[in-house]
């Protein structure tokens, strides 16, 4: 082959700048899209208070909540009756009748509808607590008179000793404290300015990576699967965050009721999580199909293109009979 042959070939050969920085690209685009929908749903998943409530209704008939709210309420009706049940056999008595109202309770409409008014109350004074700059150094409070009221209504028709003195008052019951509130309240505004741009920057780098590539259909390949293989570290990384969350509760008899909780509330994540997996392989098999079987097709629509159809011979004229 001459060197005139090989100049154009010199001239075709792929830049390695160019696969460089297609690479570090597709690199920083696989990296932001497990963080940008971490954020997006911290931001946005978690301060919708209607989905909040919708997505807590379920756990109202949770054998495991149903039984720490019975066991919570209970304890604490003992502790407001107190000083008469406390003392002496009154409270062996009284304990009981007390605990079978509270699990009989979480058996009832006017459970579960105090269950979402107290859900609804504490989501909406915490993502004021988030949202308000001037609330800092305060704590996050909420007030439990309605569901004390429809709890003692409760007791009441059940017959149940003291429950007339059950008192309730509107009283402010700290949530977060005024140091957990402001740090929440900084990681907040963080996450709602991530949740815009880390997606929207992910989506820059992919287009800028497979741009700048010279084979794009091996970029596009390259992005699916580092999709996919963020997707399954966002998994991993809510099941060990489901770990560490339960092993630092100290009680460990609420520990299922914990768990069924924040299975509930990262539900969404793990969903998007798994379709980041999926969406990554289907891409890494399309690109690998249409490289495999891509060029084969195309000759073949090329050949039958080319093809042009010969015409019939002309027939021989016949000659005349002498």
């Amino acid at each position: 082959m001459s060197e005139r042959d090989r100049a154009p070939l010199a001239g075709k050969a792929p830049p390695r700048s160019r696969n460089v920085l297609s690479a570090v690209l597709l690199v920083l685009a696989c990296l932001l899209v497990p963080f940008g929908a971490l954020a997006s749903w911290a931001a946005h998943g978690l301060t919708d208070t209607g989905r909040w409530v919708r997505t807590m209704a379920p756990l109202a008939v949770d054998p495991d909540v149903r039984r720490a709210v019975a066991d919570a309420v209970g304890d604490g009706v003992l502790r407001e009756v107190g000083r008469q049940a406390d003392t002496g056999p009154l409270r062996g008595a009284v304990g009981p009748f007390v605990h079978d109202a509270a699990r009989s309770f979480t058996r009832t409409e006017a459970y579960r509808a105090a269950w979402d008014a107290a859900n609804r109350a504490v989501h909406d004074a915490v993502l004021r607590a988030l949202r308000d700059d001037g609330a800092r150094g305060a704590p996050v409070t909420v007030d439990p008179a309605p569901v004390i009221a429809r709890f003692k209504q409760r007791l009441a028709d059940d017959h149940v000793p003291f429950a007339h003195r059950i008192p309730v008052t509107h009283t402010r019951i700290p949530v977060l404290p005024a140091d957990d509130a402001d740090r929440l309240r900084k990681g907040y505004h963080v996450l709602d300015t991530a949740a815009f741009w880390l997606p929207l920057t992910a989506a820059v780098l992919a287009v800028a990576g497979i741009a700048v590539a010279t084979c794009r259909r091996r970029a596009v390949a390259a992005l699916g699967l580092g999709t996919a293989l963020g997707g399954a570290l966002l998994v991993l990384a809510v099941a060990i965050g489901r770990r560490l969350t339960l092993a630092d509760l100290p009680d460990a008899l609420h520990r299922p009721a914990a768990g069924a909780v924040y299975d509930a509330l990262t539900a969404t994540l793990r969903t998007v999580s798994w379709l980041l997996c999926v969406l990554g392989l289907v891409v890494v098999a399309g690109a690998w199909v249409t490289g495999r079987y891509g060029p084969r097709l195309a000759a073949r629509r090329h050949g039958r293109g080319s093809a042009v159809p010969v015409a019939d011979p002309a027939p021989e004229p016949t000659r005349a009979r002498a």
